[in-house]
C-alpha cells in the first residue's frame, strides 16, 4: 500500500505512471485527498475540543476547591455535552480513517520507470534469450504422454483422489521433484538464504500484508471454519516472518528461503494451455526472499534475477527473460522479470520464475522498517521476492527437451540427488 504522505506529494507522478496499467487512478486519489483534508479538519477539532476539555475539568476543580458548587455543576454540564460532541467527532475521524484505508488498498504499486505501457503478456519486452532448443523431430512427445508412457505422473489418480490439477508424482518423477527441491535449497543456501518451513495456511492478516487480500482472494483456496487461507506461495508466510518489526540497517538485507507446497484455484481455466503440468491447482516450489534497504533495492532485484537465471543455466535449459509490461504487472510489485523455458514438444514458452521487487508496498502494510543510525525515526524497507524454482513447467520443459528414443535423460547438476541418470520407458523395466 502506498503511503499517504507519497501519494500527497507525488500525486501528478504517481497518476502517469499508474496509466501503465491502463487505468486512471485520478479520481480515485482526488477523493483520497479530499478525505484527507477532511481527516485533518476533523482531527483538528477534536483536539481544540479535547484542550477545551482539559481546560474544563482544571475550571470545575478550581471551583468545587473555592465552594463555588453551583457554578461548577453548570460547568460539568458543559463539560458532559462536550465529552458527547468529541466522542462523536472521533468517531467520524474512525470512520474517514477507515475509508481513506479502504480506498488506499485500490490503489496498485507505482511501476518503475523502466515499466511499459501493455496490456498484457504478448507486451511484456525480451530482456535476453538464451540456450538452444534441442531438435526433436516429428515424433517428439508432450510431457503429459511422456509421463504416462514412463509411468511418472498419473493426472488421472490425482483426478480421482482429489480433482483435475492436483497430479501424482510416482517412481521417477517423485525421485525428480525431491531432487530439484534439495538441489534448489542447496543453491540458495550457498548464496547467503537462511532457510526456513513455515506454515501452509496464512490468516488474514497475513495474506493482506502482502498483497494477496483484497487484490486475489479468488484464486485462494480459503479454510472457512478457521478464516485460514491455504498459501498461494511461500512469499506470503516467509514475508509475515518480520510483519509489525523494526530491523536494524545494519542487519540488511534479510535473506530467507523456503520450500513449499502452492495452492492456487486458477478460477476459470480450461483448454489446452492447462493440459498436464501447464496449470495446476498444487505445485511445489523453492521461493527466495529478501528485505534490503530502499537505496539498493533495485540492485538487489538485478542479483536475484542473476542467481536464477543461473538455475536455469545450470539445467540446460533454453530461457528468456521477460520484463513485465503495466498490464500484466502484478497489483503489488514495482518491477517484475519473468523467466521462460522453452518446451520443445509443446512448441511454447512456459514461465517458471517471477522475480519482483515490491518497494515498501509491501512493507507499508506490513509495518516493516529499519533503524537507521543516528536517526530517531524508522523508515520502510523493501521487499523482493522471486520463484527459484517453480517445479511443475520446469519439469514439463525438461520431460521434453531431455526426451531420447530410450528413455529421459536426467540434468547432470541432479543426477547426485536422483541417484539415476536417466529414466526408462515402462515397457523396458522401469
Amino acid at each position: 500500500m502506498l503511503t499517504l504522505q507519497y501519494l500527497q506529494q507525488n500525486t501528478e507522478h504517481i497518476v502517469e505512471r499508474l496509466k501503465t496499467r491502463n487505468q486512471d487512478y485520478r479520481e480515485l486519489i482526488d477523493q483520497i485527498k479530499q478525505l484527507d483534508e477532511e481527516r485533518r479538519s476533523r482531527q483538528q477539532e477534536v483536539n481544540d475540543s479535547q484542550a477545551e476539555l482539559n481546560n474544563l475539568s482544571k475550571q470545575i476543580g478550581q471551583l468545587f476547591k473555592e465552594g463555588r458548587t453551583d457554578e461548577a455543576n453548570k460547568v460539568k454540564e458543559q463539560n458532559a455535552k462536550l465529552k458527547e460532541s468529541v466522542k462523536e467527532g472521533q468517531q467520524r475521524l474512525h470512520a474517514i480513517e477507515e475509508e481513506i484505508r479502504s480506498l488506499m488498498v485500490q490503489i496498485p504499486n507505482v511501476p518503475h520507470e523502466t515499466v511499459e505501457q501493455g496490456k498484457g503478456e504478448e507486451d511484456n519486452v525480451l530482456v535476453r534469450q538464451n540456450g538452444q532448443a534441442p531438435d526433436l523431430g516429428q515424433d517428439a512427445l508432450p510431457h503429459w504422454e511422456l509421463a504416462k508412457k514412463h509411468d511418472i505422473i498419473d493426472f488421472d489418480l490425482g483426478n480421482k483422489i482429489t480433482g483435475r490439477g492436483f497430479p501424482i508424482y510416482k517412481n521417477e518423477g517423485a525421485r525428480l521433484q525431491r531432487a530439484m527441491i534439495s538441489y534448489f535449497l542447496d543453491k540458495a543456501r550457498e548464496q547467503g538464504y537462511q532457510e526456513v518451513q513455515p506454515p501452509l495456511m496464512v490468516n488474514e492478516d497475513s495474506a493482506f500484508a502482502t498483497g494477496q487480500l483484497p487484490d486475489k482472494e479468488g484464486q485462494m483456496y480459503q479454510v472457512p471454519i478457521d478464516n485460514f487461507y491455504l498459501i498461494p506461495t511461500a512469499e506470503v508466510p516467509v514475508t509475515n516472518i518480520y510483519r509489525d518489526s523494526i530491523v536494524e540497517e545494519k542487519d540488511l538485507p534479510l535473506k530467507l528461503t523456503a520450500y513449499t507446497p502452492c495452492f492456487r484455484r486458477e478460477a476459470g481455466s480450461w483448454g489446452k494451455e492447462v493440459r498436464g503440468l501447464n496449470r495446476v491447482h498444487q505445485f511445489d516450489k523453492v521461493e527466495i526472499v529478501q528485505i534490503d534497504h530502499p537505496e539498493r533495492s533495485y540492485e538487489t532485484l538485478e542479483a536475484m534475477t542473476s542467481y536464477v537465471e543461473s538455475l536455469i543455466a545450470d539445467m540446460g535449459m533454453p530461457y528468456r527473460v521477460m520484463r513485465l509490461c503495466g498490464g500484466d504487472l502484478g497489483f503489488a510489485a514495482a518491477l517484475t522479470y519473468d523467466f521462460e523455458v522453452y518446451s520443445s514438444a509443446q512448441d511454447k514458452w512456459l514461465e517458471v520464475s517471477s522475480v519482483s521487487n515490491f518497494t515498501s508496498y509491501q512493507a507499508n502494510r506490513l509495518k516493516l522498517r529499519f533503524r537507521q543510525e543516528g536517526k530517531k525515526k524508522p523508515q520502510l524497507a523493501h521487499t523482493l521476492n522471486g520463484s527459484a524454482l517453480a517445479l511443475p513447467r520446469l519439469l514439463a520443459a525438461m520431460l521434453e527437451n531431455y526426451q531420447e528414443e530410450d528413455g529421459i535423460r536426467v540434468p547432470e547438476v541432479l543426477q547426485k540427488y536422483t541417484g539415476f541418470s536417466s529414466i526408462k520407458r515402462k515397457e523396458e523395466g522401469r
